[in-house]
């Protein structure tokens, strides 16, 4: 059997190596593969063999389940709680390495006076199943979550619907990304706080196609040109090989249209008990008004 060695959540990294990791969610341990682990494991065999599911990229293979399993299951990480289920991508509908930028996103909107608060307005774009944006609805404030997938964004919905927030003053969005925000630039709309998650190759809601390296410039100019007069911050993360820190950050300042600020960036990581090796899972970039240039 595994060990479960965090208590406080439903998720934990058990183990990585040779190009693989061993993670807990909620009462499943799933074994996927991870290109970064690219180290010797340190659990005994009988540790990775113990793992309910796991999953294959090569062809005919997928999901082979060892351990029967419900097709769906909650967890909670951070407080939200989400509904998980194994995906023909190997996904189950969570990124676990973003818990520390939603734990810095509720702390940076938390601490916003009221009624102040509940004016704001938070984008969330490439919105997946809405961990920032439960976030943010969970902060307070006001969220506009944009997907491109029908599918995600009725994901998303009904893991706010779990966490009491079915009645949040959030506006679901199923549309291309960069055709939602001319169209908010036309209508001169302004948000006080922007989060982007942007993949390295994808389709938008009429077969619109987004590649990262050709588009994400031009992404985060019409991004700038939507900030409100007081913004409070914008808050870039990718996983996309090669968006290193420094990556994202040259991305960011080289697009801006803000005088001053400050930025800070840093790697995405999944994390597990006392000596259990954190992997590196994408990298963020985020950026701050000046003194007096943000907030109340």
């Amino acid at each position: 059997m595994v060990r479960v060695t965090n208590h406080g959540e439903d998720y934990e990294l058990i183990d990585s190596g040779n190009g693989w990791k061993l993670e807990r969610f909620g009462r499943y341990v799933l074994s996927r593969p991870c290109s970064q682990a690219i180290w010797p494991p340190r659990a005994q065999a009988a540790v990775w063999q113990a793992a309910h599911a796991s999953f294959e990229r090569r062809p005919g293979k997928g999901w082979q389940v060892r351990v029967p399993m419900e097709e769906t299951w909650q967890v909670t990480m951070e407080g939200l709680i989400f509904r998980l289920k194994r995906t023909d991508f190997g996904h189950v509908g969570v990124f676990p390495e973003q818990r520390r930028l939603w734990r810095w996103i509720v702390r940076r909107l938390g601490s916003l006076p009221e009624p102040w608060k509940r004016e704001i307005q938070v984008l969330n774009l490439f919105a997946y199943s809405g961990g920032a944006t439960l976030a943010c609805a969970a902060s307070g404030v006001r969220v506009c979550h944009l997907d491109a997938s029908r599918g995600m964004v009725a994901w998303a919905r009904e893991n706010a619907r779990l966490n009491g927030l079915e009645h949040a003053p959030v506006r679901w969005i199923v549309d291309d990304a960069n055709k939602f925000l001319d169209r908010e630039l036309r209508r001169s709309r302004r948000y006080d706080a922007i989060i982007l998650d942007p993949p390295t190759y994808g389709h938008g809601a009429n077969d619109e196609i987004f590649k990262i390296e050709d588009d994400l410039q031009a992404l985060m100019r019409r991004c700038w040109s939507l900030l409100s007069e007081r913004p409070l911050f914008v808050l870039l993360s990718s996983h996309t090989p090669g968006c290193t820190p420094k990556a994202l950050e040259n991305v960011m300042v080289s697009t801006m249209q803000r005088t001053s600020g400050s930025f800070e960036s840093g790697e995405m990581l999944l994390e597990g008990g006392p000596g259990v090796l954190a992997v590196p899972s994408g990298s963020y970039c985020r950026w701050l008004p000046g003194p007096g240039q943000g907030g109340p």
